[in-house]
């Protein structure tokens, strides 16, 4: 059953990862397509707006404030004016965006959180076998007489034989639960 869970969670964190392989350009009537195929070959290079599998490219700003000043020429202050700035900042994701990614970070937390809680109680589950077999490796090792209960409801002392099964059993498990 774990495993289904396991499976279905990565299901849904991959499924966004198949939504990344889109186009988008504009076309010859100015509208904006958006498409999983990349565009016709007649678009021009400077309508293709986002590939596929790569994010938007970053739009060039101009600072219109010294757009009378020629490029060689220095402003009123002495300072050269400004350029566009190369790299801009990507546009901030609209507020679908932020809510998507919002609720993607709180599944992922709540994830975290359940198997950190499954993880402690692993542990905790291992401690008290740890314990419980250390206990009962040194009932066996004392020498003490120790009685069991068969099939039948009948009390019956264990025999070398036993008690040695029943130490290797014990030893077992202090070997996969006490590290």
């Amino acid at each position: 059953m774990k495993l289904a869970h396991w499976l279905l969670l990565g299901c849904v964190v991959a499924m966004p990862l198949s939504a990344s392989a889109q186009w988008q350009w504009i076309d010859k009537n100015g509208k904006k397509v958006f498409s999983d195929q990349a565009p016709p070959p007649d678009v021009p290079e400077k309508n293709i707006l986002r590939r596929a599998g790569s994010p938007p490219p970053p739009r060039p700003t101009i600072d219109t404030s010294n757009a009378e000043a020629p490029a060689g020429e220095a402003t009123a202050d002495g300072s050269k004016p400004a350029k566009a700035r190369e790299g801009a900042a990507a546009p901030k994701p609209t507020g679908v965006d932020k809510e998507l990614e919002e609720k993607t970070k709180k599944a992922e937390a709540e994830q975290k959180a359940k198997e950190a809680a499954e993880a402690a109680k692993v542990a905790k589950a291992k401690a008290d076998n740890c314990a419980l077999a250390r206990q009962g490796k040194a009932t066996i090792d004392s020498g003490i007489r120790i009685a069991k209960v068969n099939s039948q409801g009948e009390r019956e002392i264990m025999d070398d034989a036993a008690r040695a099964a029943e130490q290797k059993r014990v030893q077992s498990v202090i070997n996969s639960d006490c590290k």
